[in-house]
Order: structure tokens, then sequence, then C-alpha cells
């Protein structure tokens, strides 16, 4: 029986059982004036089907199955309504919305059985929104959540960043796009994030273990980055946006089209972005930091009463400069390798530090992404489907006079499966069973250095999940069970007589065995209890208690060789156990017209926890590795107990009658203690744990004007301030880490649309300024800040220091080229 008969038989049979099919109309108003609303955005999160209200206010969706939903408006200016409708019972409404300056409500759908109302969710989260993301600047997609009270992020300059959640990153922190996990060789420190910036529309954070969804590496908390919803039907419509950036002379591009014909929905987007070195009053501009990338993302779908399906294709493609941060000893000023034995270095040209050309020594990762989501509606149950191939290359360039030649070669083969079927409700009882898991393959033979070994893992997790509303209570259980088969091959090296650089080879005879055969199973049960305790419409109290499990990476268990990215020799050990984690939350949060305010603490214990230390040599002094005449300190992974406890809290102020005002403010803390395990001994030197952010403040202030003058329409003016105290809380043994002290930051942005005389947006402009009184500094979550080959320099300055002032422009032209009837 051909695949093709299969899907025609498992389509009929949806058809004979799903339910029939409906359409939702209605009128949109405002209930303190009685007056149409239009412009106000319908969404069934859970169906992915949309429409928007007409200039008389009504509004029609279309292809709706008749059962239960969520569903949520959204307009400017008006408090977001989220409730669930009968579709079965339900076909026509009117919908009133109560104005307010506070959009507090959202709803999310990562780490949840299907979309929920975030207040209503007990697991600990934030949502990022897309005005959000529009009056702020990044130059890659973590960036534009590194201000979220909770999230940091670990930078390597300027495009590569990898998120931070309560003290923790790298592969206890699980990305998805659209749902869908992101596998990308994450466990390298320059390693960042594939994903096309101008793609992202919204992002949802959630900060503690999701393994009860996710599995292992979701183990500290999820990133979704999720795009733009799928447009209402009879919608066609685009943009085009820019951005430039003066302090690395960076300038992006993106065009996007999307439509809604017929409940087939369709899109595609595609973006480029080019910066050369970025600068700062110290370093001046910094060698070989910059990039160019090319984005490709292409979806096709269908909306019907049975569900939908819909296909995802996305190509990244990133030439990316790393920086060694060699310096002249007298002059520090930047050098550069130009041959193999590394013997001489010549100071880099003022030319070569304003160039956009790409150095022979530089990254080049490509990454391709093919996933479909599916959802069929089978009586009163569901079964939603996600299935996803990713492949990642990454080609790592360290031989300047072999400028064509691959120093690590690593080819990532991924695909990644996810069912869930949601059983009918039940006595007000939801719950959901599911499987999900990965299967991949790593391939570095192609290569000359040869960091990690061959390896394949396949991931298998049964896991259920249920929820219930008790009165003025929403509880929330689930739990998991997790096997992860995992196996490496031996490799064995040798000369390679042409270019004299290693190469593996099958022959044993005389080759030099750079690593072991081994096979494992990590095994692990997570689970999560939540409590939401409704106090009123306004104060709600978050409970929730959750165990994560996280088993070694690849770089953990294996590593053995000099990466490029990083400078220094990694070594692995193969006798790492997996992590446990017991993180326990509590949340106050208050919503109202003028105010919004929330307080979160939690307290994290992690078993086995696995971290980097710098190696010291027996005669004192760092580790040594030497390779090709260059000398590398040495880490290696080690295993403690960890104990990290702290929490966040914000306050947003809209004083009245002053309702344009908004100020914002926020402080978050992590405190990370090393409570030791495996015979170690801890003294002041290993107390902490390493990268863990220090207190810090994010308070804005900024002014909205929603009411049109001219031809200006929703008009904003902020200005802004971070500060970050000194971390002197640093894992001090054998120089791993040093303290940072504090600073201050100022940013300030202003933006517009621009319309005509009949109100139709013409463009959208912004203009930021981070870094505003162009402060050096160095952040101690940032790993240029220990990139320097003359550390005692009598400056009294080491490393690399962060961006200096940048001013961001950004222009979007929205295109409508056919409106919704």
């Amino acid at each position: 029986m051909s695949i093709r008969t299969i899907i025609c038989i498992f389509a009929l049979y949806i058809s004979c059982y799903a339910y029939g099919q409906t359409t939702l109309t209605g009128l949109i108003k405002d209930k303190q004036t009685n007056d149409v609303l239009p412009g106000a955005i319908l969404y069934f999160p859970d169906l992915k089907n949309s429409s928007v209200s007409k200039s008389d206010g009504s509004f029609e969706v279309n292809n709706l199955p008749s059962i239960k939903a969520l569903l949520q408006v959204r307009l400017m200016g008006y408090q977001t309504i989220i409730k669930f409708i009968d579709l079965s019972a339900v076909t026509s409404m009117t919908i009133e919305m109560e104005q307010s300056h506070i959009e507090a409500n959202e709803v999310v759908v990562t780490g949840v059985s299907k979309a929920t109302e975030i207040k209503r969710n007990p697991v600990p989260m934030v949502s990022v929104n897309q005005q959000y993301l529009e009056q702020n600047t990044a130059t890659n997609a973590i960036d534009a959540v590194a201000k979220v009270p909770g999230v940091n992020v670990l930078s390597t300059g300027p495009n590569v960043s990898k998120p931070y959640i309560r003290g923790l990153g790298y592969n206890r922190i699980l990305t998805l796009f659209d749902g869908v996990r992101q596998e990308g060789q994450q466990w390298g420190d320059e390693h960042g994030i594939e994903i096309d910036q101008f793609l992202v529309d919204r992002v949802e954070i959630i900060k503690g273990p999701a393994s009860l969804i996710y599995g292992s590496d979701a183990l500290a908390g999820v990133v979704n980055l999720l795009p733009a919803n799928t447009t209402p039907e009879g919608t066609l419509k685009g943009s085009i946006q820019t951005n430039y950036q003066s302090n690395n002379g960076m300038y992006a591009g993106s065009g996007a089209f999307a439509g809604n014909i017929k409940s087939v929905v369709f899109g595609a987007r595609a973006s480029y972005k080019e910066a050369t070195n970025f600068k700062n009053r110290y370093d001046g501009r910094v060698y070989n930091t910059g990039f160019k990338e090319t984005d490709l993302n292409v979806y096709l779908g269908i909306n019907r009463k049975w569900g939908y399906s819909h296909l995802n294709f996305s190509l990244y493609d990133n030439l990316q400069e790393i920086p060694d941060g060699s310096r002249d000893s007298l002059s520090r000023k930047f050098t550069k390798q130009i041959t193999e034995e590394d013997t001489v270095r010549p100071i880099v040209t003022n030319s070569e530090l304003n160039s956009y050309s790409i150095n022979p020594i530089h990254q080049r990762v490509q990454h391709y992404r093919l996933f479909s989501i599916n959802q069929f509606i089978i009586k009163q149950s569901k079964l939603a489907l996600k299935l996803g191939y990713q492949e990642s290359i990454r080609r790592e360039y360290a031989h300047p006079q072999n400028p064509d030649i691959a120093g690590l070669y690593l080819k990532l083969k991924t695909a990644t499966y996810d069912a869930k079927f949601y059983l009918p409700e039940k006595n007000g009882w939801e719950s959901a069973i599911g499987i999900n898991g990965m299967y991949q393959v790593n391939n570095t033979d192609a290569g000359t250095e040869f960091v990690i070994p061959n390896y394949t893992l396949f991931d298998f997790a049964p896991f259920a999940y249920v929820k219930k509303a008790i009165n003025k209570f929403d509880i929330a259980a689930g739990a998991r069970y997790d096997t992860r088969s995992f196996q490496n091959s031996a490799l064995y090296t040798a000369t390679n007589p042409i270019t004299g650089f290693d190469m593996k080879v099958t022959d044993t005879t005389g080759a030099f065995k750079q690593f072991d055969n081994y096979s494992h199973v990590f095994k692990g049960f997570s689970g999560s209890l939540g409590i939401t305790y409704n106090i009123s419409e306004q104060f709600l109290l978050k409970v929730n208690v959750a165990r994560g499990f996280r088993s070694p990476n690849i770089s953990e268990i294996s590593a053995k060789g000099v990466h490029p990215g990083t400078g220094f020799q990694q070594l692995g050990d193969a006798n790492l156990k997996p992590e446990f984690n017991l993180q326990e939350d509590m949340g106050l949060f208050f919503d109202s017209h003028h105010i919004s305010l929330s307080a979160e603490v939690f307290h994290n214990m992690i078993d086995h926890y696995i971290f980097n230390q710098k190696l010291q040599s027996a005669i004192g002094g760092d580790s040594l590795y030497t390779e090709a005449g260059n000398s590398y300190p040495v880490y290696k992974f080690r295993q403690t107990k960890a104990q990290l406890f702290g929490g966040e809290a914000r306050i947003d102020i809209h004083p009245h009658p002053l309702d344009w005002l908004h100020f914002e403010n926020s402080i978050s803390l992590v405190y990370a203690i090393n409570k030791g395990g495996n015979g170690a001994v801890i003294n002041d030197s290993n107390r902490y744990l390493p990268f863990i952010p220090p207190i810090h403040t994010n308070s804005e202030l900024r002014a909205e004007f929603r009411k049109r003058m001219k031809c200006f329409y929703h008009i904003y003016v902020k200005i802004g301030m971070q500060y970050y105290a000194a971390q002197n809380r640093v894992l001090l043994v054998d120089h791993t880490e040093t303290p940072t002290p504090g600073y201050t930051l100022f940013d300030a942005g202003f933006g517009t649309d621009l319309c005509n005389k009949k109100g139709t947006t013409l463009c959208i402009v912004g203009i930021f300024c981070t870094n505003l009184t162009d402060v050096a500094y160095q952040s101690n979550m940032s790993r240029l800040k220990y990139f320097d080959n003359y550390p005692n320099n009598g400056t009294g300055r080491s490393g690399i220091y962060s961006m200096g002032r940048n001013v961001s422009i950004k222009l979007t032209i929205p295109l409508n080229i056919k409106n919704s009837k």
C-alpha cells in the first residue's frame, strides 16, 4: 500500500468522524462608548484561524469546527479578551472591549497541552509581543529578549548569542521555532541560534524546568521563537523591512508576503544582513567580528473543519567571524594569523578593520529545516502531530594559508517527532497523552580538527498532562519518562600526505586514536505540579514545583581537542551522569487599568551539575596544550551539586490622567552556589558557579500618543536605563573567571507611523540609540572578556570590551495587497 493511499484513507476517516463546519459572525464595539471597533484581530490559536473586524465593526470567521475553542481578541488601546467559545452552540456574538493602557493578558502555546491564558498557567513564563520587538533594537533573535526579567544572553560578539534563564544556559535551555526544537550543535560556546530575527513575531519563555513537555535540554527553560499568525481569510499582504546600525555598519533588509485564499494559507520571507567589525571606546574596532547572513523561509498550509496541516521550510546561511583577541604587546593593536606556524602576526590595518570582507579565518553555518504541524479533530478528541527534519552544516575555517579547507567540519542531521492526543473533556478535566523525541546523526569526517566524534542518539519519551479549573483554582500536573540511547564511534587520525593536516583514517596501523567507542542509555523521570489561585480578576498567586532531566551532551562526554572558535583545549568525561533538578516557584501578580506588577521567587537544586573548569599544571600555573606551535589552556568538564535561587520583580505604571505615559521597572537576581560532591572540597575559589548574571535592573519611561497628528500616528518616545551591579561571585579556581565591575547603560528611542490623508499607513519609522553615553564596559556574560593574549599589559584592562554607542534606524513598509472582505 502506497503512502498516498494511506493518507487518503486517513483523511477519509477524519472527515467521517470530524465535527461539522461552522461560521462565527458578530460585532465588536467599545464597552464604554458603544462605538464600533474596526481593525480588531480575532484569533483561535489552537485552530490557527483568524479574522479582523471590518470598518463597521463586524467580523466573520469561516471553516471552524463545531468544538469548544479558545478565542483571543486584540486591539491596541484595549484590554485583550480571552474566552472559550462553544462553536457547536454559538454562531454569532457581540464582543465588547474595554479601554486599557496595560495589555497584560496573553495567550501562550509553549509548555502547555493547548493554548492557555498566561495568567491561568501556573508554570513561570513570560511572553514578548511584536510591539516590544519592534520598539527595541538587536542584532539577532536572542539579543532581542535580553532585557526580559530573568533572561540574559551569553555572547561572543554581536551576532552570536545564547539564551540564559535564571543563571543556566547551553543545553539546559531548549530553543524552539514555532514549537519545533532547534538543533545546531548548541553545545559550543560560540554556536548561536540559526533563526532569522525578522521571522520572529513574538517570543514565549518558560523560566524553569520544562522537561515534562520537551524532555532533555529543557531542564532550565524554553525559548520559543514564534512566527506571525496566519492572515485572515481573503487577505494578501506583505512588508519590506530595513535596519541600519551605526556601530558596526550593519545593514539589513527583509521582504515578506503572506496570504489566505479560501483557507489555503501561504507565505514567504527572504532576509539579508551584513556588518563589519564593531567598536568601543577602548578597543576601537574589534578585529574579526563581522558577519554576512542570508535567510529564506516559505510555508504552505490548509485550514478546514477537520483541523489544519501546515508545511514550513527555512534556510539559514551565515558567514561569521570569531575574534581570538590577539594583540601587539606594545601598541595593544589587534594582530592576525597569516601562517599555520603562527610565529609572526602583523598588526591589522585600518582598512581591514573597516572592511566588510570576511576574513579567511571564520565560520560558515548553514541550517536547513523542514517541518509539518498538523491537528486533526476526531469527534470530541484531537490529534496533534509535529514532524521535522533539519540539517546543520558547520565549517570553521582555521587554516590561513589554505582558506578552503575547514578545520572543524560538522554535519548534524536531526529528525524530530511529537504526537499528542487530547482526550475528551470529562467533569472539567482536560487531559492529553503523547510521545516525542528525536533521532540524530552527527558526522565529523570531513574536517582536519576533531573535537567531537561521530555519534548517533535516539530519544523516546511518553508523557501525560492534565489540568482542571476548580472554583478559583487552576491545577495542572504531568509526568514523563525519558530514554536517550547514545553511541559514539572510535576515531583514528593520521597526517594527510597532501595537505599536511590531520584526517580520519580507517586503517589504524600507525594512526592516532582520537576517540574511543562509547555507548550508554540515559534515563530519567520528570514532572510538574502547579496551582494558580485566582484571588480576584486582578490579583492571583501561582505556585509550581517541577523536576527536570538532562543527559550529558556530546562535548561533555567525549570532547578532546582545540575548538577553533574557543581558544582552548576541551576535554570531556565519559563517566558523567545525567543532571536532575527540582525547582520550586512562587509568584504574585496584579493587573489593573493603570498598574501592573509581579514578584516571583524560585529555588533550584541540581544534582550532577556539569560545569567547565580550567585545569592547573602540576608545577603551578595553567595547564597548557601545544598544537601547531600554539599553546592553549586546558578545560575539563566536572560535576557537582548546585543550588540556584533568586527572583524577579516588575512594576509598570500608567499614571492617571497621564495614560499616555508608561513607567516600567524590573529587577532580577540570581545566586548560584557550588554545594560540592564527588569528593570536592569547597572553598572561596570554587564556591560559585560560572557565568551567573549579577543583580540588574531595567527602567524605561515611555510616552505613547495613539491619536493621529496630521500624517503621524502611534507616536512614541522613550528613554531607558539598565544597571548591572559588580559580579564578584565568580568561579575563581584556576582563573576560570574573574570579577566584573558594575556599569550603567542608557538608551533612547523614537518611532511613528506615517500615514496618508485616508489614514492608511505608508511606513513605520523607528530610531533607537543603545549605550547612549558610550560607556566602555565588559559584561560578565561576554566570552570576549577573556580573549587576550597579553592579559597583564600595564593598562589595567584585559580582554575585549562590549559594543559602544549604537544608533539603529528601522523602516518598515507595509503592503496591503488584498484586504479581507
